[in-house]
């Protein structure tokens, strides 16, 4: 499973439902989700300042997370912003790999 940084902010009559539901609803029906396509929540924090929620989710892949990122952004109550998040492990890798590339000017 891959681990995703979910940075989300209420937006009009979002603002009006998270103060009706409360932040413990939000959260859950936000883990519900996440369980429908095979994923968990492992973190859910409000926030003060530019973001309302920062939350860490493990998901199967890169498609399904896509497709719940859209789901929630398509309500237009809520602005979604993704991160692909990577652990040691996987940058150790990275470094393995021996890419092609010439820097623009040389």
């Amino acid at each position: 499973m891959a681990k995703y940084l979910i940075e989300a902010n209420y937006v009009g009559d979002g603002v009006k439902g998270l103060l009706k539901e409360g932040g413990t609803s939000r959260r859950g029906i936000v883990e519900e989700a996440a369980r429908t396509v095979g994923g968990t929540v492992d973190a859910f924090y409000y926030a003060f300042g530019e973001t309302d929620v920062y939350a860490i989710i493990d998901m199967p892949d890169n498609a399904t997370t896509a497709g719940l990122a859209l789901t929630i952004a398509a309500s237009g109550l809520v602005t979604i912003r993704t991160t692909v998040l990577l652990t040691p492990e996987e940058i150790d890798e990275a470094t393995k790999k021996s890419p092609a590339y010439r820097p623009p000017g040389h």
